[in-house]
């Protein structure tokens, strides 16, 4: 039945782990899922057509508008001109024609016929007009013949060779011209009438320009004809110059007061501001980023559970940070758009620097990951399907600056060198996007964007600061600059053991010197056991002449009272130790580190000194109620006070006594099951063996014994 019951315990203990896991990360999932709705969430209206608007309307996203592009592209389509192919053959044949033409009036007229019937002694006989023209069409071709009229012939062959010579050149000329350009069915009358108006304005006879022009008629032909391969190139080349038509993110479809017409209602269609049913997928993808953000988180909360370094203050701190940081980002996002990029000035890393000192470096590493994603949706202008990377570029190496340069925390100040370094980073980054940009940024917009990076560095210092003593007050979280505030020796308690109890004070520095290097040799923290190991005897300033390194020419009290009362004295300081640095609030790691550091370890001088006397004696008597050591600084201090103590007595600490001392007090841990529940591997237990060692040689070291002087 017991074991049963142990068994449901454990079951309970498992559950209420995953609860405290899992919990925190469903509410850090809601609140972001709801803080970025927005930002991917389209509003949808209730519109008719030809109503008047009644707000400015933007489209949500980028979208083809596929039918705009169609008509535009047939609208090119049905531009282009049909391509026609000019025939050179046309060309050369009609004006061999016109050649021809003269050529034979040239040659009939230089030729004289005579009579065959006369004699040789009568006067040549001249042929008529008409006898010339059926001599001409005896020589011409039969195209001419059939297409010229006899009054063209007739006319060129009145004019002298020298202006038929002129005449023929013009003619030639402006046919050429004509004809290469092309002559169609549709508009050879027009090209004719070219031909006719290029010889009519010239100084040729009138008798010639009129033949001319009759023989416009003939010689313009068509030579121009339909290229079906070549148009449907052309407008296939055409198509594909079309640029699609876009509906960019953020445009105005419609103004307020303006109609809505059948143009704007399928704009209005197309973007999806009249479909809800659109709205669902920018959602899905939202929780699924949110779903691998929260797992990320989660994950690493539970890496800190296997280390035993989370607990319900860090949880805490995780949730309020971030909760912090983004409504950091959507309140500055409210009051941001294109032309002001206020996220320059977001004080991103107050979240990483808080999580750093807090807890450790990698959790802020991987928060600073998450809030630079978060933050490129925050800053997407609302525009469903948007990133702003420049934003999430900005707010990455913003943090990861204010991570690298927070080292040797020393004090408050170191905060503040951060926010220095950051504030390079952040001017790096704004120039950064100033060169890769093609937009032109005067001088005084590039001072504004780094003004507002190195004001949000600083700012995220100051409020890390001003944060940082409210984290550790109200969550009980101690971090590396508590415990600096907690060792200066200006501590009241501190102060109690210097004056109270000397002998202890001087042992607890020496154990917070070898503690330190001991955890830091093996990882562990090494300021919180230098810590811890200053306040780990505060309770023997209760009783402090009871405790040997206190009982300076004094009688030993321990002589004159039962080893009994003498174990319960002892024993009992611990305890007041706790109850102590409770009264004055110190951290729970702390006080844990002083009711832990004996464990449950036996009094072994007084049990065995009782039993000389009373062999019924009971060991539980005579031992330390416990708790054992449940963290690394715990232990080790459980072994260095121990060590420490039995190394000052030694009248001769050589090196193989110390080694034996220690190893001894080691064994005598182990094998009485004090570092059983912490998580010391037996690695870790050889290392702090000789760390130990090394350091008390170091301590314990030979000196030079001086002369002293004899007296005379």
């Amino acid at each position: 039945m017991k074991i049963k019951f142990h068994h449901i315990l454990d079951v309970l203990k498992i559950k209420t782990k995953w609860v405290t896991l899992l919990l925190p990360g469903l509410i850090l999932g809601i609140f972001f899922f709801a803080i970025s709705l927005n930002n991917v969430f389209t509003e949808t209206y209730d519109i008719e057509r030809f109503t008047s608007a009644k707000q400015t309307i933007r489209s949500p996203i980028t979208i083809e508008n596929e039918q705009e592009t169609e008509r535009k592209t047939r609208e090119t389509v049905q531009a282009v001109e049909d391509r026609y192919l000019i025939s050179d053959e046309v060309t050369q044949e009609q004006i061999g024609y016109i050649e021809e033409i003269f050529d034979a009036i040239g040659k009939l007229e230089n030729e004289v016929l005579i009579d065959e019937d006369s004699s040789e002694n009568e006067s040549p006989v001249v042929l008529t007009n008409q006898e010339k023209i059926i001599r001409l069409k005896e020589i011409l071709s039969h195209e001419i013949i059939e297409n010229v009229n006899d009054t063209v012939f007739l006319k060129l062959m009145k004019v002298s060779e020298e202006a038929r010579e002129e005449g023929k050149e013009v003619f030639i000329t402006a046919m050429k011209e004509v004809l290469e350009s092309g002559v169609r069915i549709e508009n050879k009358n027009s090209r004719v009438n070219v031909v006719k108006e290029s010889v009519t304005y010239t100084t040729l006879d009138n008798e010639l320009i009129s033949a001319l022009e009759e023989l416009s008629s003939f010689a313009i032909v068509e030579n121009s004809f339909y290229d079906a391969e070549k148009t449907a190139e052309a407008r296939k080349e055409a198509a594909n110059s079309v640029d699609p038509v876009l509906i960019n993110a953020g445009e105005i479809i419609v103004r307020e007061g303006q109609t809505i017409t059948n143009e704007v209602y399928e704009k209005l269609t197309l973007v999806g501001l009249l479909n809800n049913e659109r709205n669902v997928f920018p959602v899905i993808g939202l929780s699924l980023l949110i779903f691998l953000i929260i797992s990320v988180v989660t994950y690493e909360m539970i890496v800190l559970q296997k280390q035993r370094k989370l607990d319900k203050g860090k949880i805490a701190s995780i949730l309020l940070v971030s909760l912090i940081v983004v409504t950091f980002m959507k309140v500055i996002s409210l009051y941001t758009n294109q032309t002001n990029q206020l996220f320059f000035i977001v004080p991103v890393a107050t979240g990483v620097l808080l999580l750093k000192l807090l807890i450790n470096e990698r959790l802020s590493i991987v928060m600073a990951s998450l809030y630079a994603i978060i933050g490129c949706i925050i800053f997407n202008g609302q525009i469903p399907g948007a990133l702003n990377v420049e934003a999430g570029i900005y707010f990455f190496f913003s943090q990861l600056a204010g991570i690298i340069f927070l080292r040797n925390v020393k004090d408050r100040f170191a905060i503040v060198k951060s926010g220095l370094g950051m504030s390079l980073a952040n001017s790096i980054t704004v120039l950064l996007f100033v060169f890769l940009s093609f937009e032109k940024y005067s001088w005084l917009d590039l001072l504004i964007h780094t003004g507002y990076g190195v004001a949000a560095a600083l700012l995220s210092a100051v409020l890390t600061i001003g944060l940082l003593s409210y984290f550790e007050s109200g969550l009980g979280i101690l971090s590396d600059v508590k415990l600096l505030q907690l060792s200066s020796p200006n501590q009241p308690l501190l102060k109690k053991i210097l004056t109270e109890s000397p002998g202890t004070y001087h042992h607890s520095i020496m154990v917070a010197n070898i503690s330190e290097t001991a955890c830091e040799a093996i990882g562990a923290n090494g300021l919180l056991a230098r810590v811890g190991a200053y306040y780990h005897d505060i309770g023997k300033t209760v009783r402090p002449h009871y405790f040997i390194e206190n009982q300076l020419a004094i009688k030993n009290p321990h002589d004159v009272i039962s080893p009994k009362q003498s174990a319960e004295i002892i024993i009992h300081h611990p305890y007041d130790g706790a109850e102590m640095l409770k009264k004055h609030k110190l951290p729970k790691e702390i006080i844990d580190i002083a009711m832990q550091h004996h464990g449950t370890t036996l009094l072994k001088y007084f049990y065995y000194k009782e039993k000389d006397t009373n062999k019924k004696v009971k060991e539980a008597d005579y031992r330390y109620p416990g708790p054992k050591p449940q963290t690394k600084e715990a232990a080790i201090i459980c072994i260095c006070d121990s060590v420490e103590a039995a190394v000052r007595s030694l009248k001769e600490p050589t090196e193989e006594k110390i080694d034996e001392i220690v190893a001894s007090i080691v064994n005598d841990r182990l094998m009485d099951g004090q570092l059983d529940e912490c998580p010391l591997t037996l690695k870790e237990v050889k290392i702090i063996h000789r760390t130990i060692c090394e350091t008390l040689k170091g301590i314990f070291h030979s000196r030079i014994q001086y002369p002293m002087k004899e007296a005379k």
